[in-house]
């Protein structure tokens, strides 16, 4: 049902328990229809934990980031509230290792001080993007800090850590080891010439820095490098072999470049192989057994891909310190009531070998009852006009400037209709142009302004009455149903791009119609079979809001707020929606929607990015 922005004594006496504001009519038969739907609701009621990969801190992430992780996170979160469920959505910074200490050292700034105010940023343009986090943490924090030794001397009472003597790259010329990031040198497997020392990001190989060719330090480009001793601890994965094949060969849903990236990394050449966990670095989480110091192990801290996802437990207790919750434990231990709970990850490609292999091994290796994820939705890469975006490298639309030229919906729309998920997508300025202004401006934006505009030429700034529906209003209605539910398993399967062309689909019927019934014709006729095709169409504008709010959260209130309704339920019955705004219901014609991108633009951006960032 479609609630009204003022609430009314009567509706306060008659529905306390369930009232968000009050019905514009009060009568018997709408107060059945949205008892029964909120009881129905609440009896199919879910929980769900959402998180995205955390971003690391090393500057502001750039779109390719954003589509790959935190915005369809957002996404899937935003619908599973609007329909009813109750969701806990995380993320955070990724704040230790080589990253944060190359870009502290390039800014000048001790690395705990660049970390807070990069925290700040990140969190502030993320909000601006209208990403819902629940909580939005920080992989320095105590709470991450505490569980992540907690875990380390769990594992190791399991049998599950080792100590090995290691020969590790030193380089002469910076006086010091040089953990694996910290090295970068051209792949074995694909030739990519800026592999780093513990993945290519080209073809997404695990790699040793011994494996690369012509090897060199990251912090002075020298390649005057050695191999010296030092010890190290080591995650025994390969004990975990066949319980993580097992697991993951049960999760028959998860797409399929989720699950052939683990399998590859559980057979190919040798297997699974045990993965260090610790490094030669003074930031970071420091090598401890659980509450005890760890002999041999003084001055290093644990690999950032050992702590940085148990951020995403740590994450929940900093919600509770922050006064945001009460019980986090009920979402991350299955003794104390998180086996209800969905668990969703998202991530790209890059990502899935940790969270389908070493953050796993640690939850499953402690034998402890931890969540384990659920369905892991992965995505492939977002190239930017004929190649890659860049953090490090400064290559691409960064979030920061994307939001200096454009409004969020814009990019919220183009990146998820568009989002990398059965192979990699490429962003240029046409598409973008072409996309946005067809979908948002033609189609969306079009429909809202024609109807409200023509409304009132004829009828005045409120709902008119008159009329009743024909074959065709009720031809739109059981074509809007049908829509509607395609467009409600796309989004619980998440089908990202489904979802956005069934919705797309479902604005354009309204376009469709409003060509094929002319009710600017009809009125010069028949005025009252225009008001029913009026008042049809303007209650279509409540429902495009909600079904919108995922992908677009800022239009869709504008939305709800020129047709003065606080909040639109969810669609269950759409015929009943469709006849929510009564006569007599007041509106506003709202401003535009979407500017259109003009060429110029196009031609400006265009020089604007062919460079890189500083």
């Amino acid at each position: 049902m479609i609630w009204t922005r003022k609430p009314t004594a009567i509706c306060a006496k008659q529905l306390p328990p369930i009232c968000k504001g009050c019905l514009r009519r009060i009568d018997p038969a709408h107060q059945a229809v949205y008892v029964r739907q909120t009881r129905a609701k609440e009896s199919t009621m879910a929980r769900h934990l959402i998180t995205s990969a955390i971003p690391y801190i090393n500057g502001i992430k750039h779109l390719g980031n954003l589509v790959g992780s935190q915005l369809p996170a957002d996404l899937y979160a935003r619908y599973l509230r609007g329909r009813g469920h109750e969701v806990m959505f995380l993320c955070a910074t990724d704040e230790h290792g080589t990253p944060a200490e190359l870009a502290a050292a390039k800014a000048g700034k001790p690395v705990a001080d660049y970390c807070a105010e990069m925290h700040d940023v990140q969190a502030t343009i993320a909000a601006g993007f209208g990403l819902s986090f629940d909580h939005f943490g920080r992989s320095s924090s105590p709470q991450n800090r505490a569980l992540t030794q907690h875990f380390a001397g769990v594992l190791a009472a399991e049998g599950l850590i080792e100590e090995v003597t290691e020969k590790q790259v030193y380089s002469n010329a910076d006086g010091r080891f040089l953990p694996d990031r910290y090295i970068e040198g051209t792949c074995p497997n694909c030739g990519f010439e800026s592999a780093r020392g513990d993945q290519c990001d080209n073809c997404t190989k695990q790699l040793d820095p011994v494996d690369l060719i012509n090897p060199r330090s990251t912090i002075s480009g020298s390649t005057d490098l050695e191999m010296r001793d030092t010890k190290h601890l080591f995650l025994r994965q390969s004990q975990m072999k066949d319980r993580l094949d097992e697991w993951i060969s049960s999760k028959t849903d998860w797409p399929v470049l989720t699950t052939s990236i683990a399998k590859k990394w559980l057979h190919d050449g040798d297997g699974l192989r045990d993965r260090g966990i610790t490094r030669d670095l003074e930031w970071g989480v420091p090598v401890k057994r659980g509450d005890a110091d760890w002999p041999g192990m003084e001055g290093k801290v644990f690999y950032v891909w050992f702590d940085a996802p148990i951020e995403y437990i740590a994450c929940a207790q900093e919600w509770v310190d922050a006064g945001k919750g009460t019980d986090w434990e009920r979402w991350w231990r299955t003794d104390k009531g998180a086996d209800d709970v969905r668990y969703t990850q998202f991530m790209g490609k890059d990502n899935v070998p940790f969270h389908t292999l070493s953050f796993p091994a640690t939850i499953m290796g402690s034998n402890e009852p931890w969540k384990l994820v659920d369905y892991i939705k992965s995505f492939n890469f977002l190239t930017y006009d004929g190649g890659q975006f860049s953090t490090s490298r400064g290559r691409g639309v960064f979030m920061d400037q994307a939001l200096e030229i454009l409004p969020s919906d814009y990019w919220r729309w183009w990146l998820l209709s568009h989002a990398p998920e059965t192979s990699d997508a490429e962003f240029t300025w046409e598409d973008f142009q072409a996309s946005t202004n067809k979908d948002l401006a033609d189609v969306l934006g079009n429909f809202i302004s024609r109807i409200t505009k023509f409304c009132r030429s004829k009828f005045g700034e409120a709902v008119p009455e008159g009329g009743t529906f024909g074959p065709a209003e009720e031809a739109l209605i059981a074509d809007i149903t049908t829509r509607v539910q395609r467009y409600q398993a796309h989004m619980d399967a998440i089908d990202v791009r489904k979802s956005a062309q069934e919705l797309r689909a479902i604005w354009a019927a309204g376009n469709e119609y409003l060509q094929a019934e002319a009710p600017w014709t009809t009125f010069k006729t028949d005025p009252e079979k225009a008001a029913a095709q009026v008042r049809l169409a303007l209650n279509l504008i409540p429902l495009y809001a909600t079904l919108s709010a995922p992908f677009i959260p800022a239009a869709s209130a504008s939305m709800l707020e020129a047709m003065h309704v606080e909040a639109a339920g969810w669609p269950d019955d759409v015929a009943a929606v469709l006849t929510s705004l009564a006569p007599g219901h007041v509106f506003e014609v709202p401003e535009v929607l979407f500017a259109k991108i003009t060429d110029d633009d196009v031609a400006d951006w265009s020089v604007r990015f062919a460079g890189t960032r500083d």
